[in-house]
């Protein structure tokens, strides 16, 4: 039997799941395109689609996955756009079955942000700047922060206790990562920024454009962190392209929360954190079926290569001046 820890999910556990808390499914099951976690779309009896997902075992707690939930309440709340997990009439959004923690969604279409419109930024900015300001109103208490130990070192360790690095790239990667991560570490002690509860996760991917309106999706990541790790995945193309966003995302942004221009200097660390970490994940799910299919490319000396050459390119980016807004503070 395979270890891996959705072995035991079939769909007729799922079903089985989904009907013990009080929906009729009529038997439709679509897997849909999710690697942490597994998500699925039901077909429910007299109603449209539900969307069911299970959380990837002794990844999260209950305590953290509810706090996702009660976040995500309160942003419905608020009228702040986003796809909420479901509550039963007692209000409970978070299920058990057996090792399994799931939630249901309404299914909800849509389409990636065009970033190349200037307007399109803007009006992310503003969603953004209204999520922070009620973000910021109370903190996390179970859920972590962004960290450099886990993203950046523990990654750095995984690959190379592991043995997932070519034995000729080891040495290369060791060195540089570790150059890469002090560097983070100085400009995390250069910028004396107060966390808040984010999205963490904010790329285009978790944004379904629809109407001329954006909706947020995949809070699975959420934690308390430096405001800019929600605006810079946004911000792309060159260094005058990515000012020209930067300047309107934040005319957006400013109209509901203030931002600490001195978090700039934030990005690209971050970025390097999130290149790091990206990799460390696929090896430590590597065991996961469902990864060497979808990475067909990691498990090579290319990959690795590749992955070195960028990282490389990320260390003098660090090196180099941080955005800034050509309007300066507001």
């Amino acid at each position: 039997m395979s270890e891996h820890p959705y072995s035991t999910l079939t769909p007729e556990r799922i079903l089985d799941a989904v009907e013990a808390i009080g929906y009729e499914c009529d038997g439709r099951i679509t897997a849909l395109n999710s690697f942490e976690n597994r998500v699925f779309q039901l077909g429910i009896e007299d109603a449209p689609p539900l969307i069911a997902k299970f959380y990837r075992p002794d990844r999260w707690t209950a305590q953290q996955i509810e706090e996702e939930h009660q976040f995500c309440a309160e942003l419905v709340t608020n009228e702040w756009p986003v796809v909420a997990p479901l509550a039963l009439d007692s209000g409970q959004s978070v299920h058990r079955d057996s090792e399994f923690i799931f939630a249901l969604f309404t299914r909800y279409g849509g389409h990636a942000p065009e970033l190349d419109n200037m307007d399109t930024i803007e009006l992310l900015g503003r969603s953004l700047g209204r999520l922070h300001a009620i973000g910021a109103q109370t903190a996390f208490q179970f859920r972590p922060s962004i960290d450099i130990k886990a993203l950046g070192w523990g990654s750095r360790d995984y690959l190379l206790s592991h043995q997932c690095l070519p034995e000729s790239l080891h040495e290369a990667y060791a060195t540089l990562s570790s150059d890469i991560l002090d560097i983070v570490e100085q400009r995390f002690c250069e910028c004396d920024f107060t966390p808040i509860r984010i999205h963490a996760d904010c790329h285009p991917g978790n944004i379904l454009w629809r109407d001329e309106r954006a909706v947020f999706v995949d809070f699975d990541d959420c934690r308390m962190g430096p405001a800019v790790q929600d605006l810079w995945m946004l911000l792309s193309g060159d260094r005058q392209d990515q000012t020209d966003q930067l300047e309107v995302l934040l005319e957006g942004y400013e109209m509901f929360f203030d931002f600490d221009e001195g978090e700039l200097i934030l990005i690209e660390p971050l970025r390097a954190l999130r290149m790091m970490h990206y990799a460390a994940w696929i090896a430590r799910r590597w065991n996961d079926p469902a990864f060497p299919p979808a990475f067909p490319w990691f498990n090579t000396e290319r990959y690795w290569a590749e992955h070195i050459l960028s990282l490389r390119e990320q260390f003098a980016k660090l090196q180099e001046a941080p955005l800034v807004r050509p309007s300066g503070n507001r």
